[in-house]
């Protein structure tokens, strides 16, 4: 497809496909508007058209990496046992599942500054995954976090052995202990499930 035969969508999609393979190359501080449009074959100044600048175009993909973050989580919720705590342990899997696959996105996602954090689209996706796993975490417990102190407790401690996780494998901190490497899918999902499943308060339920 030629730089004019975009459409409007077709476009600011293609520039984001093109600014994930540069943030893969790259990192986040190789990323300039002129080396994702070269990638794209477009014009210089489209990505400035479609997303303002740089941070405009990283806080785009950002948010785009958050809706195959909890497209990827729903898939493994989908595919667990019906009780709830399984669901919630399927959810911490999908999180770590796509940190693995996608390690510089997850990278900007959380560990950058970049992103514009009160863009409202960014807001409202980042938030999407927050509130499924409220959701996930108010059906194990019989309680809203948002209201229970106990059901909070719970719900920061399963994100914090889940995304601590999720770090120390994509920084390569987890592989010497866990050997995920050496690993087959299942064996490996099942040891990453088995970890998650450690975090087992008690909640009261009254």
């Amino acid at each position: 497809m030629t730089k004019n035969s975009y459409h409007h969508g077709d476009l600011a999609d293609a520039l984001l496909i093109a600014a994930e393979d540069e943030l893969i190359e790259k990192g986040v501080e190789g990323i300039s508007l002129r080396s994702v449009a070269k990638r794209a074959g477009v014009s210089h100044g489209a990505p400035a058209h479609h997303f303002g600048n740089a941070r405009g175009l990283l806080t785009a993909l950002a948010g785009k990496g958050y809706e195959r973050l909890r497209a990827m989580q729903s898939r493994e919720e989908a595919a667990a046992a019906s009780e709830p705590r399984a669901k919630l342990i399927a959810n911490g899997l999908g999180y770590i599942k796509f940190a693995m696959e996608n390690r510089e996105l997850f990278r900007l996602m959380f560990n950058s500054s970049v992103p514009d954090r009160h863009n409202e689209a960014f807001a409202a996706v980042s938030y999407a995954v927050f509130d499924k796993l409220i959701s996930q975490t108010e059906a194990h417990t019989g309680h809203s976090p948002l209201r229970h102190e106990a059901s909070m407790t719970e719900l920061m401690a399963s994100w914090s052995i889940v995304h601590g996780l999720a770090e120390l494998i994509v920084s390569g901190r987890a592989e010497l202990p866990l050997s995920l490497k050496d690993k087959s899918p299942e064996t490996r999902d099942a040891l990453i499930k088995a970890i998650i499943g450690q975090v087992n308060l008690s909640v009261d339920r009254s």
